[in-house]
């Protein structure tokens, strides 16, 4: 059966009362051919997600409304693969016990730099090995930093992180990391680190549409060797301990308005 998605925006909710909207789906799932699997709950941004399996959103909306009444403002199907890449699993909790889990995550996207050219300079072999360095450091940072891998696009990385805190720790690392590589003649080639954050049903009616699209774009108009994020996951990462570069605003293919951004000082 698909997979669905659906989001809530509630107000002056606990995550006692989430989990008990949660039992009370369960009790009433199996009338519509519906089974869900998880739910998480943003408690600071009073948001819900929930995720099922049914015979159509139709149905996963249905036993909202038969059970609680707390109707989704939205609901999408999604790809199971890509929801467990990138909310890191899918955790099953205890029955009825309240907890709050949020479903925001921050994007990273690694980016090549001129990796094309190099393998026709260079040669496949040549590539190949720079391209393997560039993945050993750049799993290296998400094992230690809590980044999960989603995929890998040719010439770089695409990973999603709990926290943009430990997005930032891990883009630093692997920069760091390649700028060692660079200096023992291992990296021929600057990387550019995009970082965009958001939650996974967006507007765009996409698993992470905006924060991934944001992110990737954000990597492709970054510097060699330098970190570019968005202006939110710079809001969110104040005070943390990180130095950033003046504010700027870009104008970026696929968004109306310009986009605020800063680079990581590393």
């Amino acid at each position: 059966m698909p997979l669905y998605m659906d989001r809530h925006e509630l107000a002056g909710a606990t995550a006692v009362d989430v989990a008990g909207a949660h039992l009370k789906d369960l009790e009433l799932q199996g009338r519509y051919g519906v089974e869900y699997l998880n739910y998480w709950f943003d408690y600071e941004r009073q948001r819900a997600f929930c995720l099922a399996k049914g015979p159509n959103a139709a149905a996963v909306d249905a036993v909202h409304r038969a059970s609680h009444g707390l109707v989704a403002n939205q609901i999408i199907e999604v790809d199971e693969t890509a929801v467990r890449r990138f909310m890191g699993g899918i955790a099953q909790h205890a029955l009825g016990e309240p907890y709050v889990d949020t479903a925001f995550r921050a994007i990273l996207f690694t980016d090549l730099e001129g990796s094309t050219s190099l393998t026709q300079q260079l040669g496949d072999a040549v590539a190949m090995a720079v391209l393997r360095r560039h993945d050993e450091i750049v799993r290296d940072a998400l094992a230690r930093n809590g980044g999960t891998e989603v995929k890998h696009t040719g010439d770089g990385v695409m990973a999603s992180f709990r926290a943009v805190i430990t997005a930032i720790e891990a883009a630093v690392l692997m920069q760091r990391g390649l700028a060692d590589a660079e200096t023992a003649g291992q990296m021929p080639l600057g990387v550019r680190i995009g970082i965009a954050a958001g939650e996974p049903v967006t507007e765009r009616d996409d698993l992470f549409g905006a924060a991934v699209q944001l992110a990737a774009r954000l990597s492709s108009r970054a510097a060699p060797r330098t970190i570019l994020v968005s202006g939110t996951v710079r809001d969110l990462a104040m005070g943390k301990g990180f130095q950033f570069g003046a504010p700027r605003t870009m104008r970026l293919k696929g968004f109306g308005e310009p986009v605020r951004t800063s680079e990581v000082v590393w």
